[in-house]
């Protein structure tokens, strides 16, 4: 009876372990005490895995090495070479593609009358590709006609010559001054490689993701971009930080909060972080690299250090490069205004960028070069990273974005004392009714497992005593 009674124990809390771990939208029981709440699961791979993109989930032919995290699961499809041809691309999926060397390659969007739709598009050179400074890559949202819906965004590789992730994005906004980008209907997105001289012919691969953001409740009160910000850089944050592995890509990026963070980085390779901005803060961000340990006196790298600053729909805000001589060297970026919703009318990228709250990232890239002349490290990295100003209400949009909550701030980064509303949709400011309910689920499970194991510790007692 004794055995029976122990087995019928250990059956029982079994029962109610597996029955709180299976619930649906319930975090599992082991993932409830885990320590580690900063970064985000997708970034706990080490970040030289990031070249181990599995050929099979590549559209591209050639089996080349891949310095970028791609999305995983991302499904695939194929540039056109003219609209006809044009494969579907849905707002809120994220895809992988290939962008030849040569000539342009269409995509098609089926949007609506009153959602303004971003389409972010990643072009990654193969690891070994010779480069120039000025080739690059080009893409653009165009209506049915072939007018733009909004200027061509290019990006190129930059001073330190080193084959690297380069993001663009293009959008068609709504309200628009172009007539023929305003209405439901059909439109394409174009992308090209811009300049090239240099690099082998053949593929870069290349991801595309489109958002979409929901048109406002109330109309905007103003059209214009804030005329006055605080545009004063705070002294960064001191100390020696806490140790972080930089993610592979977008889909991959490590969260981090205000703080000293360290990190470890080898030539030719890119380091993606996310930090969590709201509506009306401010985030600043420095890069430090340190000293070569082999010495290399007399070596120089134009633009050995890139530190960029991307908002959540990968539109890029502002970067810097940082030249390297084999000494500590730090970069900072420039300030950029609180986060706001008016921002978007501003003529200046730095300034409208900053259009919506969410996930802002920060992308660190050491060039080739930098190996050639120093070693192959790794060298040591440390981000400084400042966010300030108090959380406010968003612009209150009257739907939900794609994907959804993109510009909502969750839980890492709130102060214990933000407000949050359980119906809120994108940009309302609180983190949501999944967040809520994520949380409750947690606390109810851990409850009832504490129940079930006090219940199971007084019978096992009584029964002894009677004994």
């Amino acid at each position: 009876m004794g055995r029976r009674t122990a087995w019928w124990r250990v059956a029982v809390v079994g029962a109610v372990l597996g029955a709180v771990a299976g619930a649906p939208g319930t975090p599992g029981f082991a993932a409830s005490v885990s320590p580690t709440t900063v970064t985000s699961p997708s970034a706990s791979a080490s970040p030289s895995s990031s070249t181990s993109a599995s050929p099979s989930s590549s559209p591209s032919s050639s089996a080349t090495a891949s310095s970028y995290a791609f999305a995983e699961g991302a499904p695939s499809v194929t540039g056109a070479t003219d609209t006809a041809d044009a494969e579907r691309l849905e707002p809120g999926t994220t895809y992988r593609s290939s962008l030849p060397s040569d000539g342009k390659v269409y995509y098609r969007l089926v949007l609506d009358g009153s959602s303004t739709v971003y389409v972010a598009a990643t072009a990654v050179p193969p690891t070994d590709a010779a480069v120039t400074p000025t080739e690059g890559v080009r893409v653009s949202v165009q209506d049915a006609d072939g007018r733009s819906c909004s200027a061509a965004d290019t990006a190129s590789i930059g001073a330190g010559r080193s084959p690297r992730p380069l993001t663009v994005w293009a959008a068609r906004q709504l309200p628009s001054n172009r007539s023929l980008c305003r209405g439901a209907g059909t439109y394409y997105v174009v992308v090209e490689r811009v300049l090239r001289t240099e690099s082998a012919p053949g593929d870069w691969d290349l991801e595309l993701a489109p958002v979409s953001e929901p048109r406002l409740r109330k109309a905007a009160s103003t059209t214009s971009a804030p005329e006055a910000w605080d545009s004063a850089t705070p002294s960064p944050p001191g100390g020696e930080g806490e140790r972080r592995r930089g993610g592979g890509g977008f889909g991959s990026a490590t969260a981090l909060k205000q703080g000293v963070w360290r990190d470890e980085v080898r030539p030719g390779q890119t380091l993606f972080y996310e930090v969590p901005v709201d509506w009306g803060q401010q985030v600043y961000a420095t890069a430090d690299l340190s000293s070569a340990s082999g010495g290399g006196a007399g070596g120089f790298v134009p633009g050995g250090v890139n530190l960029a600053l991307y908002n959540p729909v990968r539109g890029l805000v502002d970067d810097t490069s940082i030249s390297y001589n084999g000494s500590r060297k730090s970069g900072a970026l420039a300030a950029v205004p609180p986060v706001g919703y008016d921002n978007r009318y501003a003529v200046s990228d730095r300034v409208g960028g900053m259009r919506f709250a969410g996930s802002y990232y920060l992308v660190v890239h050491l060039a080739e070069r930098v190996g050639e002349e120093f070693g192959d490290g790794p060298f040591g990295l440390t981000l400084r990273v400042e966010v300030t100003g108090t959380a406010t209400a968003g612009p209150g949009y009257a739907g939900q974005s794609e994907p959804s909550g993109i510009f909502q701030v969750g839980l890492l980064g709130r102060g214990s004392g933000a407000a949050e509303d359980a119906g809120a949709s994108d940009g309302d400011g609180g983190g949501g009714a999944g967040m809520k309910l994520v949380a409750a689920g947690g606390i109810g499970a851990g409850t009832l497992v504490l129940v079930v194991l006090g219940v199971w510790v007084v019978v096992g007692r009584r029964r002894a005593a009677g004994a």
